[in-house]
């Protein structure tokens, strides 16, 4: 052990002292570091404020640099103002609209494509067959519109004659019937004309009593034979008076034969005939 102490006293490390001073160099100055430069004062921890949020906040704008405006020139001098007399105003100068940008009309030009011509369809020749069918169909076109019309004008003839028919019935019938009115007046006419005659004859042939009051009416029912002559004479209604009721009697039988129109067909209006003779006419 001697010998080892030994050799080391007498061995060594180059460096070893530079080493250990700037070590202890070192500590002086991180101890003086701390004494002089840091507070060893200490303070209550501050209170903690949470805003609570419902939504998270728009992300922070990025900071726009900070541009330092240029130092204002310095204002001109002002112009002396002529007097109001003196201004002019100055003319007014349109000014023109800015020529039309030669790329956008180009683009204008490119995307207007030029209409495409279209070449008129070439119209194929019908064939000798075709053109028989067709000649064919126009055939029997023909013949079924001449067949409509034939029988069109065969119907309105029919409904033609058949409105002329009815209508000639209708003015037969109305001619009838007028006939038949104007035979009726006419037979209407005669008989009361004839029945006239006999009341005139009757009252020619009567010897009416003298001074009966009033103007009594007696009638009777007389019953003809074919000709005028008298069958049978009966008093109906009685006038009151029997002379002149049998007055009017024989002045009766007296006018036989009786007038009768010359129609053998009237005489059914005749045979049971009814006269009534007043005092007075």
């Amino acid at each position: 052990m001697s010998a080892m102490a030994r050799w080391d006293s007498e061995y060594q490390e180059p460096g070893r002292m530079q080493a250990g001073v700037f070590a202890v160099l070192v500590h002086i100055i991180f101890f003086a570091f701390m004494i002089f430069g840091l507070n060893w004062k200490t303070y209550p921890p501050e209170g903690m404020i949470v805003d609570v949020w419902s939504s998270l906040p728009p992300p922070p704008q990025p900071a726009q640099p900070v541009i330092k405006a240029a130092p204002p020139a310095p204002e001109p001098p002002k112009p002396v103002e002529p007097p109001p007399e003196a201004k002019a105003v100055p003319p007014k100068v349109e000014t023109p609209p800015p020529p039309a940008k030669p790329d956008i009309a180009l683009k204008e030009k490119v995307e207007k494509p030029k209409p495409v011509e279209k070449k008129p369809a070439e119209k194929k020749q019908p064939s000798q067959k075709e053109l028989k069918e067709q000649k064919e169909k126009e055939e029997r076109e023909e013949k079924k519109k001449a067949q409509r019309e034939k029988e069109q004008k065969e119907r309105i003839a029919a409904e033609v004659e058949q409105l002329q028919r009815e209508q000639q019935a209708a003015n037969e019938k109305l001619r009838a019937q007028a006939a038949h009115s104007a035979a009726q007046s006419r037979l209407a006419n005669e008989i009361d004309e004839y029945k006239a005659k006999i009341l005139a004859k009757i009252r020619r042939n009567i010897v009416m009593p003298p001074d009966l009051p009033g103007n009594p009416v007696a009638e009777f029912d007389v019953t003809l034979l074919p000709g005028g002559d008298i069958l049978d004479v009966k008093l109906r209604t009685s006038s009151g008076f029997a002379a002149f009721d049998s007055a009017v009697e024989r002045g009766i039988f007296l006018s036989k034969p009786l007038p009768l129109p010359p129609d053998p067909a009237l005489f059914s209006k005749f045979r049971n005939l009814s006269v009534k003779v007043h005092y007075h006419e």
